[in-house]
């Protein structure tokens, strides 16, 4: 058995499986282009203040220390 078979093995034993996932690459124009033209209408949204209120509820603010 190779070393990643056991890996693989030992995570499933855990109750653990292996998850695979791709990313856009946000180091590039498009996506940086793509993510402010998102953020505009979100934020140009009739539902913007209402949005910023439930995100803001979930969110952690900042301490001093971070």
């Amino acid at each position: 058995m190779t070393k990643v078979r056991a890996h693989l093995r030992r995570l499933r034993d855990w109750g653990l499986r292996p998850l695979r996932m791709r990313l856009p690459d946000s180091g590039t124009a498009a996506y940086t282009d793509a993510s402010h033209q998102q953020s505009l209408a979100v934020a140009q949204s009739e539902h913007a203040e209402a949005d910023q209120v439930f995100v803001d509820s979930i969110s952690e603010p900042l301490g001093d220390d971070a």
